[in-house]
């Protein structure tokens, strides 16, 4: 039986997925697939991915522009797998929750378009100057 340990052939990996974390998975694939027994960083993706890239990208327009896009791929998935915009169905999710942290980061930044605005005022005090 001890020599059955010893071989040289890598164990497999299997990652179950569904139609959220399959595009997560897949972008975790292309840096390199995670061997037998250690942890899938797939999930930590799904949460710091998004996020630094409404970090990045926080604009309350664009990423309301983005978003609305992403809902209009996931509610009208059935009506538009037959068009144009099949192949990108696969993104419609990883694209939503781009939508929604650039969104928000842009809410926190003040920024609708590039251009600041001013829904939270600001903390410096002009005339002690």
């Amino acid at each position: 039986m001890d020599g059955y340990d010893n071989h040289t052939i890598a164990k497999p990996t299997y990652f179950k997925a569904n139609e959220v974390t399959a595009v997560f998975q897949a972008l975790v694939d292309t840096y390199g697939v995670p061997t037998y027994l250690e942890a899938n960083p797939a999930l930590i993706s799904m949460v710091t991915f998004p996020w630094l890239f409404g970090m990045m990208f926080g604009d309350m327009g664009h990423g309301s522009i983005l978003l609305a896009f992403a809902l209009v791929l996931v509610f009208g998935n059935s009506r538009l797998k037959d068009t144009v915009l099949g192949p990108v169905l696969q993104l419609r999710y990883i694209l939503m929750f781009l939508g929604i942290c650039a969104t928000y980061c842009g809410f926190i930044y003040n920024e609708f378009f590039a251009m600041q605005t001013n829904i939270f005022a600001s903390c410096y005090n002009y005339e002690d100057r």
